[in-house]
């Protein structure tokens, strides 16, 4: 596709990173904004020589701007610089939020801008290592027909893969993205403060081999990946789990409870576990849960 002029305002972990891939693809960066320390940082190191300059300025001297501020400020931000007068007929718009389509860019659309929604279906560190991570990763997109085009020659050109989301299905894209990385990263952090309490000296080490070919697994195979006491319905070992979370690592007890009901659930449903086993099983994460509850209001009732 043709050169664009490139301006992003938010020159986050996700902003940055993306500015400077285009850049890297030929296209020109003529500016970016962003106010923290961080974001200077990124700006000089990512995109050295490219201009700092506030938000109305920089949506006017673009072809392309790029908007990657936090969900809920998008809307605000859209609204700021088309009423401004920043925004200009024929420009296209472009948004990073997973949860949001293209409603949230109808200010901009609402002066004549071409809007898309362009989310990378990654985690970021918002440094250049990110820059090939972008190989292969998946862009939730969502835009009109006379968008669809070049915001594909952008994934593109980032060396990425193009997905297109239906307007109506933006949010539950992202609860899944969400709920399978952002959850997947506190329940790492619980296992790894489980492991430390037990006397773990590098509880990452331990954890990563296992992790790695469970996540592979669970890819590649779904619900017949899974292994362990709750699928084989090993009341005892479960048990004694709870009982030395409890007085170990309590911090984590909610979320093993959550997620062994969870587990618990796919296994009778799949057949393999029985309901009589299941229903003993629910029985102990029940009165775990019951003592966790008892004490925490043991705890409330102390600091009154």
């Amino acid at each position: 596709m043709s050169d664009l002029r490139v301006g992003v305002v938010g020159a986050g972990r996700v902003g940055a990173v993306l500015s400077a891939g285009l850049r890297a693809a030929g296209h020109e960066v003529v500016a970016a904004a962003g106010e923290s320390d961080a974001s200077r940082e990124r700006i000089a190191a990512l995109l050295p020589g490219v201009r700092r300059r506030k938000p109305s300025a920089v949506a006017r001297d673009c072809d392309l701007l790029l908007l990657a501020v936090p969900d809920d400020m998008l809307l605000n931000v859209a609204k700021m610089l088309a009423d401004s007068g920043a925004l200009h007929e024929g420009q296209l718009v472009v948004h990073t939020s997973g949860r949001h389509g293209l409603a949230v860019l109808e200010p901009a659309r609402a002066v004549g801008a071409r809007t898309a929604a362009m989310h990378p279906a990654m985690t970021f560190t918002g440094t250049a290592v990110d820059l090939d991570r972008l190989q292969g990763c998946v862009f939730g997109l969502t835009a009109g027909t006379g968008e669809r085009e070049v915001v594909e020659g952008l994934v593109a050109d980032l060396g990425g893969t193009a997905m297109w989301v239906p307007e109506e299905m933006r949010t539950l894209y992202h609860a899944g993205l969400a709920h399978g990385a952002n959850h997947l990263v506190t329940l790492v952090t619980e296992a790894m403060e489980i492991l430390a309490a037990a006397g773990a000296t590098d509880p990452a080490a331990t954890l990563r081999p296992l992790l790695g070919a469970a996540l592979d697994n669970a890819l590649a195979h779904g619900d017949t990946a899974l292994t362990g006491p709750i699928v084989r319905g090993d009341l005892g070992t479960v048990e004694a789990h709870l009982r030395d979370v409890e007085a170990s690592a309590p911090q984590t007890l909610a979320s093993y409870v959550a997620l062994a009901r969870a587990t618990l659930g796919r296994a009778v449903t799949d057949g393999r576990l029985v309901p009589m086993r299941a229903a003993r099983m629910r029985d102990l994460l029940d009165a775990a849960e019951a003592r966790a509850a008892a004490r925490a209001r043991a705890v409330e009732r102390s600091r009154r």
